[in-house]
């Protein structure tokens, strides 16, 4: 009688939000585990690192830059081996999703290249170069459409020395390193204007030159003209490295492309296969990176031994998936309002609008979990940022309609603090770093977090949370 009850109380008790998260995913896992009913973030606890520094707040935990740098790099060594492939791989970092010295500084640390896509990254490579960070047989790879202080600053890094490849965005481009380049045979590559999928607004990239105009373009520009080699062909997805249909048929288009040129340009001998490598935006997040990676290898090595040419150099560019997950933004929940029957809102102590604006803009999920009280019972809720914008808010997970977090209650001594993770590519950058936002809320503090020849964690403030005098002064007052 007695075993009856106790089996009857253990099933009408009400679960946990740490049975929820166990229960629904394969947790703990790489990057987060709990201890105590405490979040840790690559083994961060987190809760030591808010007592300290307060909410809300940005975090870049730097080693796990070079750990995405090296697993790519291993992956593709290893996918070549197996192949026999006889090209080289090089990894590039896209500066766009991250220009912080922080940021390149890590990168820089694991033998990659650079991508630049702006004016204003030539001069951080100036830098870099400065520190001894980077040298002249640093590929930097110059992609994007370029205007003429672009196309300035790139002649000067060939006239420098520095090992740069331009590729080409549109036919004129070339003109202005003919006139201008002043030293001997510059490497160019092209970009493809590649086809989008059936879902987008428009059916074909205004990045690149039309593939149909690539073979007469450089029989035209490049050919017989002395002071240009065609080096590298560009290849980008706009929805990233996929294992569909859509992918795979623009990787082999490219490669007949690349073939075509081959044919007649024989210092031709690298592709770069873009970047769009994915990260982890949710706790069942599934991609198989060592499958896509061997498979692009295969497709690439079985054309062209199909076709009788060597195989090609492969070049990526990864941005997101090189910083993407080092990076974390943490808040406190303020209040709680019941604004009808079914809608609780969380409100959080900034705005989703201006720390995290892919939630806004894109509608884009990051991981999202409480950071203590998992022993709590949880519940349905939206969390809402504080500016007056309806948009301001954040209510559906990656795999699921809906957001669930312990419940709050007012007599809780400590609130509940929250973090989205994998938040660091982009973000500052779209929010407007250092600048004015959305009902001037200010930029967080932001943290960095490394760790000593020891291991032990260490700590350092990049940035206080932005003051008022600093917002007034950009607004001329």
């Amino acid at each position: 009688m007695k075993e009856t009850k106790a089996k009857t109380h253990k099933e009408t008790k009400e679960k946990n939000y740490s049975d929820l998260i166990h229960q629904t995913f394969n947790f703990p896992q790489e990057g987060f585990e709990v201890t105590d009913n405490e979040l840790s973030f690559n083994n961060i606890p987190l809760m030591e690192i808010i007592k300290q520094y307060g909410t809300p707040l940005k975090i870049t935990y730097l080693p796990k830059i070079g750990q995405q740098i090296q697993k790519a790099k291993k992956l593709f060594h290893v996918a070549m081996a197996k192949t026999d492939y006889k090209g080289k791989y090089f990894y590039c970092y896209c500066t766009k999703s991250s220009h912080f010295s922080f940021v390149t500084d890590e990168v820089l640390k694991n033998d990659v290249h650079i991508e630049t896509s702006s004016a204003f990254d030539i001069p951080i490579i100036k830098e870099q170069f400065k520190k001894k960070h980077l040298s002249k047989d640093t590929y930097i790879i110059c992609n994007g459409y370029k205007r003429e202080l672009y196309q300035q600053n790139i002649v000067e890094l060939i006239n420098d020395g520095f090992n740069v490849i331009p590729v080409l965005d549109h036919k004129n481009e070339i003109d202005y390193y003919q006139k201008h380049i002043k030293v001997g045979k510059t490497k160019l590559g092209i970009r493809i204007s590649t086809e989008e999928e059936p879902s987008f607004l428009f059916y074909s990239s205004r990045l690149g030159i039309r593939h149909t105009d690539i073979v007469d373009y450089y029989k035209e520009k490049i050919k017989d003209n002395p002071k240009f080699e065609l080096k590298l062909l560009h290849f980008f997805i706009n929805t990233g490295i996929k294992d569909t249909i859509y992918y795979w048929t623009e990787l082999i288009k490219c490669m007949s492309i690349y073939l075509e040129l081959k044919k007649i340009c024989p210092t031709l001998d690298s592709l770069n296969i873009g970047g769009g490598m994915p990260i982890r935006n949710s706790l069942g997040f599934e991609y198989d990176y060592e499958y896509m990676i061997e498979e692009i290898v295969e497709q690439i090595k079985s054309f062209c031994v199909q076709n009788e040419i060597d195989e090609p150099n492969i070049f990526t560019e990864f941005g997101s998936f090189t910083v993407g997950e080092s990076g974390a933004t943490l808040y406190s929940i303020i209040d709680q309002k019941q604004q009808n029957d079914r809608e609780t809102w969380y409100m959080i102590d900034s705005s989703f609008i201006t720390t995290l604006p892919d939630t806004w803009g894109i509608n884009q999920r990051f991981i999202l979990l409480a950071i203590n009280q998992w022993d709590k019972s949880f519940q349905n809720v939206n969390l809402g940022g504080l500016t007056c914008d309806s948009m301001d808010y954040y209510n559906s997970e990656a795999h699921t309609n809906q957001v669930f977090l312990p419940k709050v209650d007012e007599k809780d001594k400590q609130p509940l603090y929250i973090g989205f993770f994998h938040t660091g590519a982009y973000q500052e950058s779209l929010a407007g770093y250092g600048g004015t936002q959305h009902c001037l809320i200010p930029a967080p503090k932001h943290i960095l977090v490394d760790r000593d020849e020891n291991g032990e964690i260490t700590t350092r403030l990049f940035a206080k949370e932005q003051s008022y005098k600093s917002m007034l002064k950009i607004l001329g007052y």
